[in-house]
């Protein structure tokens, strides 16, 4: 479903994302946002033979995994300007789980640019990608510090009632696109009565919602993710990932999200314990660790914000004292 502003695509991706209840509630949801105002929203079901003649008659197969086919965001991308519309297509399962494989998400084209071309993917397209492994393996100190500096990866949990200005949020720190959108139940893992506490890493929602299946409450949250080169570094403008990356952080802090334990984090120790809730995992440490012989989350996950912090000029002295 191609939108051609950001209120059309926050609004369907909205309804199907928080329709559970409806015959016609999609089993999987994702947006990818192309730029400020435009986004393909992709609800989809699983489907036999029978659904297909029943419900989707008019749809078009598609085996995404093929070597030749164009990368999947490449493709869906391409129907906001081919004045079709929405459309349905039929991709086999294991397909669809793999969609972003191929072009690891949208990384392989910084890495090969003309790695979507017709020609190198006749040629050449059964032999991508490339192992993540094998792409560290070779990397040498200059490619990881221009990534340090000038690339981002982040994906940030925020309530679903603040997707508008998240994206808005995005687009002032990064300028980055595509944007990969999905839903997140964030859920209330705390018993009605009230005896047991909610024992999870993330706080406990504001939970306004019931899950049908489990009668558990929960809020609904999108997870944005970015990856990739900013506008700013594209253009030779100046770039600060961690002051970008600080900014973000503390958005997302204020509407009680939450940042992906594997990202780029710039958060400090506190910042870092007001995010998550540390409540049920210290009970645990105390128990299963009393000598403390393992590092706590935050030392294991903010490597990058232990460095940042040691550099500033407030903090030089306390770690000498």
């Amino acid at each position: 479903m191609p939108c051609s502003s950001q209120a059309e695509g926050v609004k369907i991706f909205t309804q199907f994302s928080e329709d559970s209840q409806s015959a016609d509630s999609a089993d999987f949801v994702e947006a990818l946002s192309y730029s400020k105002e435009e986004m393909v929203v992709m609800p989809a079901w699983f489907c036999d033979d029978a659904d297909v003649a029943k419900r989707f008659p008019n749809a078009t197969r598609n085996t995404l995994s093929w070597w030749f086919k164009p990368w999947f965001y490449k493709h869906a991308g391409g129907m906001l300007h081919d004045l079709c519309g929405a459309r349905t297509e039929i991709v086999p399962l294991r397909d669809y789980y793999h969609r972003h494989t191929r072009s690891i998400f949208w990384e392989l084209e910084q890495i090969i640019p003309i790695g979507n071309h017709p020609l190198f993917r006749l040629f050449l397209g059964w032999a991508v990608p490339p192992k993540v492994s094998f792409l560290k393996l070779t990397q040498t100190e200059a490619i990881r510090k221009m990534y340090e500096e000038q690339h981002v990866i982040q994906d940030m949990l925020v309530p679903l009632s603040e997707m508008g200005k998240s994206l808005d949020v995005f687009e002032d720190e990064y300028s980055l696109y595509p944007l990969w959108i999905c839903p997140y139940r964030a859920y209330d893992y705390s018993s009605g009565d009230g005896k047991d506490g909610h024992r999870f890493f993330l706080h406990r929602p504001r939970a306004d919602r019931t899950d049908e299946a489990t009668g558990k409450k929960y809020e609904m949250y999108i997870d944005l993710g970015a990856y990739g080169i900013p506008k700013a570094v594209l253009e030779k403008k100046p770039f600060d990932a961690a002051a970008r990356g600080r900014a973000v952080e503390s958005y997302v802090m204020s509407v009680r999200g939450f940042q992906m334990l594997y990202a780029d984090s710039y958060l400090t120790r506190d910042e870092f314990y007001e995010m998550f809730d540390h409540t049920h995992y210290t009970d645990m440490k105390t128990v299963y660790d009393p000598k403390e012989a393992f590092p706590v989350v935050f030392e294991k996950v903010c490597k990058k914000a232990q460095a940042y912090w040691e550099k500033q000029p407030q903090n030089k002295e306390k770690k000498h004292l």
